[in-house]
């Protein structure tokens, strides 16, 4: 075991979550009760790159628990590694790498640590960093819940209970008019906001990105209820889904963004598939950066506060290079590396979508 650092900094990389700042507050007031000097990197690794940091005190970290965003910033666009510094006589972005500017600037901070909380991007920035020896823990950061490694991370409980809301109130306008009314919710390519919302929003059909839908399925789930006297249908679908013999709808392109495929449109797709298939009027509702704003339901403030803790701890243990997560409803750490290369979908077996089934919810492919 190596000794506890003296000095650490935090940063909040990647989209903006409910939870962030409960994490901030934890990891900050924990390390000053230890001793620990936390130094706040803004708008993520984007901080370094410009020098950009504060010392984070006490007063900073009061009454955050329930304030949605970050105190920090954040940004999606600062990879050290490719870092868009203009444009060439095209217009297309020139990256460098600043990787090196960065670590200086951490290290004139005299910064022993970093706590870098985020999703799987953010975790691949720092990996520049624990390859030239400066120490990163992670906090994983979603609303997709997508991270390789743990089956929970804060802001998924948020988004879901977002969506869900929005469900539940679809449900009535969609009775009033005998419509179709589809909601399009995010998670780019996995499917856990569509389904948890989708299960606790009673929606009819659930489109999930890990089962291709058919749209005559879809339209004979719509004709099925209405031969049983039922005017509407809820559908909720997930930004990633596809039909069997499509693709996923981009909405656009950014390519100065580590993650440049934006997604969207599926459910103005769905919308005008229902209306063209059947006699049936459809409209659709996209609930986007909804489900990412706001005060974190309670049992995100709970799950960030434990993971700001899980990580001040490895902190003090003298840790190294290490990812909070949680395994089998319980607090663990996995290599930080672990959560990179990959995403954590929906099964096709899990329970859940088994329990869909059960109350005769469709997902489109029967």
């Amino acid at each position: 075991m190596t000794d506890s650092p003296r000095r650490i900094g935090i940063l909040t990389g990647g989209g903006d979550c409910p939870g962030l700042n409960a994490v901030i507050r934890a990891v900050t007031k924990d390390a000053i009760y230890n001793g620990i000097e936390v130094i706040g990197i803004e708008d993520g690794f984007l901080g370094l790159i410009e020098e950009r940091l504060r010392p984070l005190t006490y007063p900073d970290v009061s009454d955050i628990l329930t304030t949605g965003g970050t105190i920090l910033g954040s940004s999606n666009k600062a990879n050290p590694a490719r870092f868009a510094t203009g444009t060439d006589a095209s217009g297309r972005p020139i990256f460098e790498d600043v990787s090196p500017r960065c670590l200086e600037v951490a290290k004139s901070a005299g910064l022993e640590a970093l706590v870098v909380v985020g999703g799987d991007g953010t975790m691949m920035c720092a990996q520049p960093f624990v390859a030239a020896g400066l120490s990163c823990i992670g906090v994983p950061k979603t609303i997709d819940n997508d991270i390789v490694g743990t089956e929970l991370s804060f802001g998924f409980l948020t988004a879901s209970h977002v969506a869900t809301e929005a469900l539940d109130r679809v449900h009535t306008t969609a009775d009033s008019h005998g419509r179709v009314l589809v909601v399009e919710v995010m998670g780019r390519n996995a499917g856990w906001i569509a389904l948890h919302s989708g299960v606790a929003g009673g929606a009819d059909v659930i489109l999930l990105p890990e089962i291709p839908f058919d749209m005559d399925a879809v339209c004979e789930k719509i004709a099925r209820r209405r031969a049983r006297g039922k005017r509407s249908t809820v559908i909720c679908a997930a930004e990633g889904a596809r039909p069997k013999d499509g693709t996923q709808i981009v909405r656009t392109v950014d390519p100065s963004s580590p993650d440049p495929i934006k997604l969207g449109g599926i459910a103005a797709f769905v919308a005008a598939e229902v209306e063209a298939r059947t006699d049936v009027e459809a409209r659709h509702v996209v609930l986007g950066h909804t489900q990412r704003g706001g005060s974190p339901v309670p049992a995100d403030r709970v799950v960030a506060t434990m993971f700001g803790d899980g990580a001040i701890e490895l902190v003090k243990a003298g840790k190294r290079n290490r990812m909070v997560a949680m395994q089998a409803g319980r607090l663990t750490d996995i290599a930080i590396e672990e959560s990179m290369g990959g995403q954590r979908l929906v099964a096709l077996d899990h329970p859940l979508i088994a329990a869909a089934r059960s109350v005769y919810t469709s997902f489109g492919d029967e």
